[in-house]
Parts: C-alpha cells; structure tokens; sequence
C-alpha cells in the first residue's frame, strides 16, 4: 500500500488548506484513515481519523471546529480541510492507514500500518 499525501504549503494566520491523501495498491474502503502532524523535535501526534464507512470522525482538541476530515472510496482518497490556520498548526503532515479493519477513528499510532511521506504545512504569523 502506498501513500501520497499532498496540498501542504505556506499560508497566512487564517487561512485554509486542503489536504489529500490518495491510495495506490489496496482500496480505502473499509479500513481507518488518519491524519498525523510532527514538528522537528517533538513526537508525531494524532489530529483526526476517519472511519471505514465515513460515519464516525476524531479530532485533537486543537482541531475541533477548524479541521474536517472526509474520504471519497470511489476515489481512493481521504482530505483533511484545515480552515482558521494558526502559526502551531505549522507541521509535516502525514497521512496513514491500518491493515486491519477497525469500527471506530483509531488515534493511536500503533493502529496504522501504513504510512505517506508527509506535506509541509507552514502558517505565517
């Protein structure tokens, strides 16, 4: 399974982006989704996942009310829309997915096997 994360870049305090995760190698459907964010230096933290079906979504406090997750299967393809950026919101953005079927958005890391390379995220003050 292979991942490619894209839509990150530079963007002013307020603004928005979206993020897309396509899958190439297996389809999405049935299986979780999640987005992850790493700042150099600190440990890579959840930010929000998605389920199988789409029905049921999770987020990091930070990101209630500002980002929405969202998957098209037809597409083989998850977004994350990030809206009202704030400069902390600046990260490497990873994408993952898990090998096994799970009913609700996993945050754990240990629950996704598969990983994208990351897109740059970076929000001017």
């Amino acid at each position: 399974v292979q991942l490619q994360a894209s839509g990150g870049g530079l963007v002013q305090a307020g603004g928005s982006l979206r993020l897309s995760c396509a899958a190439s190698g297996r389809t999405f459907s049935g299986y979780i989704v999640g987005w992850f964010r790493q700042v150099p230096g600190k440990e890579r933290e959840f930010v929000a996942a998605i389920s199988g079906s789409g029905s049921s979504t999770a987020y990091t406090d930070s990101a209630k009310g500002r980002f929405t997750i969202s998957r098209n299967n037809a597409k083989n393809t998850v977004y994350l829309q990030m809206n009202s950026l704030k400069p902390e919101d600046t990260a490497v953005y990873y994408c993952a997915t898990s090998s096994g079927r799970y009913y609700y958005p996993e945050r754990t890391q240990d629950k996704y096997a598969y990983w994208g390379q990351g897109t740059l995220v970076t929000v001017s003050s």
